[in-house]
């Protein structure tokens, strides 16, 4: 994936053929070259009519997820494969580039102490059977770490350098976010240098997930990392608007980050498009 593009939930977080015709469209007004998809109910997804969709709009796609509670790797692996095989069947169906997000577990699961060997050893063993089958539909497979507060098992650039060098798969990618990278990383320019060899996806998310350019993100220190490390991958804007009430829990959403969806894109985005111009990560 390359470019730039938005997560679907600007719009929406259940892609219903009505809610992806709407997003898709505003996702082509827009100008954007990918959408982020979110595959939180597989099954439920017309995948047929997605892909139709994109074709016709010429858009790209990648979808994302965060594991549903009894599908979580470290504590049910099989359980989590089996949700990850139909996740990544849905992203095939929908022409979709690569499946990425928190593929390892739950938004919001933590146990209260620090990851234990075992439960690293079972998300590994998950991720090598998920990127394994991802590979015989010619997708990649993605790591999204995330903060302390969503999850204890994955919060950092380097512990998902480790995790993806554990596992082993040439199409394994990490996947950073400048909302985590915000909380966890000892600077962001440290967190993409450590992430280099392996990064192919950002999300560029403000440090209160709200508008890009109104928090406290340093976006000179990360587009001018992003530059010095010869970046080529996905940038794809993130901001949560609208969430459902078991997403809201696990994200710890408790307040709108912005007045509307209008604000996010109408000021966020020609702000982080500016920066990837002025930076040579885009061209327009």
């Amino acid at each position: 994936m390359d470019g730039f593009g938005i997560h679907s939930s600007i719009w929406t977080m259940d892609w219903t053929p009505q809610a992806a015709e709407h997003a898709v469209a505003e996702a082509v007004r827009y100008n954007f070259d990918f959408i982020e998809i979110a595959v939180l109910n597989p099954k439920r997804i017309d995948a047929v009519h997605s892909r139709r969709l994109l074709e016709k709009a010429q858009l790209q796609a990648v979808g994302s997820l965060g594991l549903p509670e009894g599908c979580w790797l470290s504590r049910d692996t099989d359980k989590g494969v089996a949700f990850l095989k139909a996740a990544l069947d849905c992203c095939a169906a929908m022409g979709a580039k690569a499946l990425s997000g928190v593929t390892y577990g739950g938004i919001g699961e933590k146990s209260g102490v620090p990851p234990t060997v075992q439960e690293l050893d079972n998300v590994a063993r998950g991720l090598a059977e998920a990127a394994a089958y991802a590979a015989q539909l010619g997708l990649l497979l993605g790591v999204e770490p995330v903060n302390r507060y969503e999850s204890h098992l994955i919060n950092t650039g380097w512990q998902g350098v480790a995790m993806i060098e554990k596992v082993g798969a040439k199409n394994l990618f990490l996947h950073l976010d400048t909302y985590h990278m915000n909380i966890e990383e000892k600077g962001a320019g440290n967190g993409i240098i450590a992430a280099r060899e392996h990064l192919r996806y950002i999300h560029l998310s403000e440090s209160d997930r709200g508008t890009p350019g109104a928090g406290t993100c340093d976006w000179d220190e990360i587009f001018a990392t992003l530059k010095a490390i010869g970046f080529k991958g996905g940038l794809a804007m993130e901001s949560f608007i609208n969430m459902p009430p078991e997403l809201a829990y696990g994200l710890a959403v408790w307040r709108p980050v912005a007045e509307s969806r209008e604000e996010v894109i109408g000021q966020g985005l020609p702000f982080l498009r500016g920066k990837a111009r002025q930076y040579g990560l885009i061209d327009q």
